[in-house]
């Protein structure tokens, strides 16, 4: 069974809103064993949505519209659909009482141009927009289910999960098809492909690997497809377990868990605390690890050092070694890391220090030159790193890496 999802707005081909609907939808279609076969993306335009409806109409069972349903002009997706379909434009006094309650919430009056999106097609089945103005549609027309759905991210997620995923699964006999994630770092897609080919070789005829990589990190996907969710679930997890004999080092999580999420949960259960010291990575480790809820109880707080004044001052580490040694130093960094945990007084520490680029390489020190340290109640490590010539890349690939140095410190503790 497949789907085809059409996206309609100007903003998406100018690539001034980049298009997260398309891609958190296919997920959830995939969820419930619908394959999206085709995202198609085309312009506020009458006869571009006709063509496309009528193209996707000989591929797919399932057609799924976002965008244009707004009140301002070029919305054009209700007119068009109603044109479609073949119907007419009624009143639908629950849409209205629905923008009324909205706008009265928000202590605002109903415009005129407000109330026009209450007028839905007559042959349509409207479904309600809990959170936004505009309705969305089902058509049904020679076996296909069409669905419009408004682009607002919030809104048309809101009926994907309360009306068009329940719908589609009363309405179509789907297969079960179950997703694992597996979480790894510090290893590259390829060098992680030839380590693990003999594994993948061997994946029953049912299930698939894919292999989505991110700076930093590698996630395999293990997809397992048949009748009976339980007896795929049970197929996943053991060839999980030989995964794990193979590369053990390398996984760290599964399926939608963070790095700083994990460390939080370890530092948590075991009442222990930690802060950073950093240079090149400007706070983002500190980033990472408070943007998971209840991080103030493991986080104690954030030394930015970015200038050498700043290390010296504050992280007190004595300017004959900067001068000495450079500020991207094994030597720099282990003091940033141990004087940090000591004058914050934390059991943890993860310092950075590094060239981000993309000015300030040298023949001893290029661009993506980066060293971290970890310092703990046992001691302090550390590792130099040459991730590159992008600085946004290796600000994102230093602090993934030294979080998962402190992951394996803790694992080891």
């Amino acid at each position: 069974m497949q789907a085809e999802i059409i996206s309609i707005g100007d903003e998406l081909l100018i690539g001034q809103v980049v298009n997260t609907n398309a891609s958190w939808m296919s997920e959830r279609l995939n969820s419930i064993g619908l394959d999206v076969f085709q995202i198609t993306t085309i312009a506020d335009k009458k006869q571009h949505i006709i063509d496309s409806l009528n193209s996707a109409s000989g591929r797919v069972k399932v057609v799924l519209i976002t965008g244009g349903l707004g009140p301002t002009n070029d919305d054009i997706t209700k007119s068009t659909l109603t044109q479609y379909f073949e119907g007419i434009l009624v009143f639908s006094n629950r849409t209205l009482k629905n923008i009324e309650n909205l706008f009265a919430a928000r202590s605002v009056p109903v415009t005129e141009i407000n109330k026009q999106q209450a007028y839905i097609p007559d042959n349509c089945v409207e479904i309600e927009n809990k959170v936004g103005t505009a309705p969305g549609m089902m058509f049904e027309k020679n076996d296909i289910i069409y669905f419009s759905l408004p682009g607002v991210p919030f809104e048309m997620k809101e009926m994907m999960n309360n009306f068009v995923l329940p719908e589609l699964s009363k309405k179509l006999s789907l297969p079960a098809i179950i997703h694992k994630t597996i979480l790894t770092i510090g290893i590259g897609e390829s060098f992680l492909s030839e380590k693990i080919s003999g594994w993948e070789n061997q994946l029953p005829s049912n299930c698939k690997l894919a292999y989505l990589p991110s700076p930093g990190q590698v996630r395999l996907r293990i997809t397992a497809f048949g009748s009976n969710a339980v007896e795929l679930n049970n197929q996943i997890e053991k060839q999980i377990q030989s995964l794990k004999k193979l590369i053990p080092d390398y996984i760290y999580g599964f399926n939608e868990e963070t790095l700083s999420e994990i460390i939080g949960k370890i530092l948590k259960s075991e009442n222990k605390t930690v802060v950073t010291a950093e240079s090149c990575t400007g706070g983002f480790i500190a980033h990472l690890i408070t943007s998971e809820p209840g991080s103030s109880n493991y986080f104690k707080g954030s030394i930015v050092a970015y200038s050498n004044k700043i290390k010296t001052e504050l992280l007190k580490i004595s300017d004959d070694v900067i001068q000495t040694h450079g500020a991207v130093s094994k030597e720099v960094v282990e003091l940033m890391a141990t004087n940090s945990r000591l004058i914050l007084n934390a059991d943890y520490s993860i310092a950075s220090s590094g060239v981000a680029g993309p000015d300030g390489g040298s023949v001893e020190k290029p661009v993506g030159t980066v060293w971290l340290a970890v310092a703990t109640p046992f001691g302090v490590i550390s590792e130099r790193f040459l991730f590159g010539n992008d600085r946004n890349r290796n600000i994102l690939k230093a602090a993934i890496t030294a979080l998962n140095m402190l992951r394996k410190e803790l694992a080891r503790n």
